[in-house]
């Protein structure tokens, strides 16, 4: 029998373990807990969202997306950029709208006009838009140059919608997440074998049906966020030419020059996608020139050699799988 006076004493502490159990139990079910996998459609695309939380928000999840695309869609006739497009001075531009704009740019400026959220009329002149034209006329690209009278998000609204999703299971506390839109990805903490996160790069091989799911690398990260852009599966074939759908808003022609995959690294998915669309621009020499003033960013890009053979050049300090 414990003597009285030890009880006492013992009591007070035993309060106190019981208290921090309790508060362990919940932290670890809130804000750890159980895997949740979600997945479904938005931006024309699939998305996947794994985190480590003790709730679905699936619906949460839907509901900022929704969100993103009532601003960015080209197909919603009813979003902002859509009633923009149409010439209606009475949509009000939302904070969400305002910052993904002003970032647009900033990049553009950044890359001297490599990235163009005008670029649309000439994106569907070419046939890879909304629209499907025949192929312009060199007076047609060059009248298309001068009217920059629509906005196209598609180069941005994805990577934008993995930063929403991030910022709300952050909300929630969540430290072990990735956020997949249409292979845009934001990744946080660690996966479920308490590994980094691993990202597979397509092999840039021809794939306009989207079969091909060969790998050219796996990269290993975490904390950061990613975006690939790639002229492997969305192009076509005319008069013997291939026309890939990145378009130089410089030009007005289909970019024609050895990168074939630009997959950038940075600290959020908004400006890894815009750069990633930039560097299939800009071609490899000057992709890593505008790496040189940006130390923040990394970036996995794959180009023909002289030998018409895959290569890959890629930012110092990456962890690449063997």
């Amino acid at each position: 029998m414990i003597p009285k006076k030890i009880l006492l004493w013992l009591l007070p502490l035993m309060a106190i373990v019981v208290f921090v159990l309790i508060m362990s139990r919940g932290q670890v079910e809130g804000k750890t807990g159980a895997w949740q996998h979600d997945e479904g459609f938005i931006f024309g695309t699939i998305y996947n969202i794994t985190y480590q939380y003790g709730v679905d928000l699936q619906a949460e999840i839907e509901s900022e997306l929704k969100k993103v695309d009532q601003e960015f869609s080209m197909f919603n006739e009813e979003s902002t950029v859509a009633r923009i497009n149409r010439g209606d001075s009475l949509v009000e531009r939302s904070d969400m709208f305002n910052e993904v704009y002003t970032l647009a740019m900033q990049v553009n400026a950044d890359t001297h006009g490599a990235f163009d959220i005008t670029v649309a009329p000439l994106v569907n002149a070419w046939g890879f838009g909304f629209k499907h034209e025949q192929m312009p006329t060199p007076e047609q690209v060059d009248s298309l140059l001068q009217i920059r009278s629509q906005m196209d998000f598609a180069a941005i609204a994805k990577g934008y919608g993995c930063d929403v999703v991030a910022r709300l299971l952050e909300s929630h506390d969540i430290v072990n997440y990735m956020v997949e839109i249409g292979g845009e990805v934001a990744m946080r903490g660690m996966n479920q074998r308490e590994e980094p996160w691993r990202i597979g790069v397509n092999k840039p091989v021809d794939d306009s049906l989207s079969v091909n799911g060969e790998l050219q690398a796996v990269l290993k990260a975490t904390d950061i966020c990613l975006a690939t852009s790639g002229n492997y599966r969305n192009f076509y074939y005319k008069g013997g030419r291939k026309y890939a759908h990145t378009i130089d808003p410089r030009t007005g022609y289909p970019v024609q020059h050895e990168l074939l995959s630009a997959t950038v690294l940075a600290k959020d998915c908004a400006t890894a996608d815009a750069y990633a669309t930039s560097f299939m621009v800009l071609g490899l020499d000057s992709a890593r020139l505008l790496l040189d003033r940006h130390p923040e960013m990394k970036a996995y890009l794959i180009y023909s050699d002289e030998k018409d053979e895959y290569s890959v050049w890629h930012s110092p300090g990456m962890d690449i799988e063997p």
